[in-house]
C-alpha cells in the first residue's frame, strides 16, 4: 500500500514537472532566473504543496509575478487549481486557450508514426488538462486521434484498453504489423510485375 502511494506521488510530481515545463515556455515567463536555479524541493504530499513546488520552478518574470502575489494574499493555503487559474490569467488569454483546445480537438495522427503522434498528443494534453480530466477520457481521445486502421486493431476484441500505456503499446504493435503487411503486399506486387514483364518480353 505504501509503495503504491509513493509511486502515485512520484507520478504526480512528474506530471507537475511536465506542466511547469509547458508553462515556462510562455515567452514572458521564459528565460533562466537571474539569481537561482530552482528545483522542486519536496514530493507533494497534499494539494497545497504542489503550489509550493510550482513556485520554486517559476522563472524570471513569472518569479517576480509570484512574489507580488505573495505580498497580496496568503498563498500557503492556495489550491493547485487557484494557482493554475491565476497563472493563466496572467500569461494566457482566452484566444490562445481556445486555439490550443481547437488544435487538441482536431489533432489526428495522419502520416505520423504512433510515437510521433503520441508525443504531440501529450504536448497538447498538457496544455489543455481540462479536456483530459481522467485516464478514461485520455484513452478515448487518443483512440480518436489514431488512424482508423490502427484504432480498429487497438480496440479489437472483448478487452479494449483502459490505460494510456496499454493503448500506446497496442498501437505500436498494430502499426508494426500493418507496416509488415504493407511491405509483404508490396513485395508480392513487385514480383508479379516482374513476372509479367518476363512473360511479355521473354529473353532470347
Amino acid at each position: 500500500m505504501l509503495q503504491q502511494q509513493l509511486l502515485e506521488q512520484q507520478q504526480e510530481t512528474n506530471r507537475l514537472r511536465e506542466q511547469l515545463a509547458q508553462l515556462n515556455q510562455i515567452p514572458r515567463a521564459n528565460a533562466v532566473p537571474p539569481h537561482e536555479n530552482p528545483v522542486l524541493p519536496v514530493v507533494p504530499q497534499v494539494p497545497e504543496e504542489k503550489v509550493l513546488c510550482a513556485s520554486f520552478a517559476l522563472k524570471n518574470d513569472a518569479r517576480h509575478w509570484w512574489m507580488t502575489v505573495q505580498m497580496r494574499i496568503n498563498v500557503t493555503t492556495m489550491s493547485w487549481q487557484d494557482f493554475v487559474t491565476k497563472f493563466r490569467a496572467m500569461y494566457y488569454n482566452r484566444e490562445i486557450l481556445a486555439a490550443q483546445q481547437d488544435e487538441f480537438n482536431s489533432f489526428r495522427q495522419g502520416s505520423m508514426t504512433v510515437m510521433e503522434a503520441v508525443k504531440k498528443f501529450e504536448q497538447l494534453a498538457r496544455l489543455c488538462p481540462e479536456l483530459v480530466p481522467n485516464e478514461t477520457e485520455k484513452v478515448r481521445r487518443m483512440m480518436k486521434m489514431f488512424r482508423t486502421d490502427i484504432a480498429k486493431q487497438v480496440s479489437a476484441g472483448s478487452d479494449p484498453p483502459t490505460l494510456v500505456s496499454d493503448c500506446i503499446s497496442r498501437a505500436i504493435r498494430a502499426e508494426y504489423w500493418i507496416n509488415q503487411d504493407k511491405e509483404a503486399r508490396a513485395q508480392i506486387f513487385k514480383a508479379k510485375k516482374e513476372e509479367k514483364a518476363i512473360v511479355k518480353h521473354p529473353q532470347p
